[in-house]
């Protein structure tokens, strides 16, 4: 995907998100890796509903960004992902309801914030551990994130999210639209937990679902 076309599809994703409510005012932000590692990201309290391609801010390899460029505070964050997970092409952070609402109403376990529901939250999501409260921008969130997704690469269960206490999720894929979809599933899942209180799948059920689709859990 050339520079021209994925400034295009944040653009999309953004909007998307915005209107139905995944992200507010200024919150949430998003970014993509180019091939020859710099980053498109949004503008810090930039609204993600209202974007125009020439806003994205180009950050370089070495995390510089234009004078007089205001890059997300999240930058950092954003370039420890991508280092850490080599697949990882888009990330994506809101401060979506039904998740923030989960972590101040009590997560399911430190390693997984919901219990694995539902056969598409197995499949397309996978484990998301819960990261220690700390304030937006901090640079030691970094750190924690790369050491989780570690642990996740370590454990043959490779992450595609992970959430913030009291913030929201960080997601990634190969793509905008694809970690919007990862999103997408993942508050859907947190939603019907906090209805239902289901008990997760079975460990039989979940060994099916790894090998009829390769899920990651």
């Amino acid at each position: 995907m050339n520079e021209n076309t994925l400034r295009e599809e944040i653009c999309f994703v953004g909007r998307s998100l915005f209107e139905r409510g995944y992200v507010h005012a200024t919150a949430g932000n998003i970014s993509a890796r180019l091939q020859d590692g710099s980053i498109l990201i949004t503008p810090t309290d930039a609204c993600l509903g209202r974007l125009a391609p020439q806003d994205l801010v180009r950050v370089d390899s070495e995390g510089q960004a234009p004078a007089g460029a205001r890059p997300s505070k999240t930058i950092t964050l954003h370039r420890r992902i991508y280092g850490a997970e080599p697949q990882a092409r888009c990330v994506i952070h809101t401060h979506s309801t039904h998740l923030v609402a989960l972590t101040l109403k009590g997560v399911w376990r430190q390693a997984d914030i919901v219990p694995p529901i539902t056969p598409y939250y197995v499949m397309k999501v996978g484990h998301v551990p819960l990261i220690a409260y700390r304030r937006p921008g901090d640079p030691q969130v970094g750190e924690l994130v790369a050491q989780a997704i570690a642990a996740g690469q370590q454990a043959g269960a490779p992450l595609r999210a992970v959430m913030l206490d009291r913030l929201g999720p960080n997601v990634w894929h190969e793509s905008p639209t694809a970690a919007m979809a990862v999103l997408e599933e993942l508050e859907e899942t947190a939603r019907l937990w906090l209805m239902t209180g289901a008990q997760p799948l079975d460990e039989a059920q979940i060994d099916e679902l790894r090998t009829a689709f390769g899920a990651r859990w």
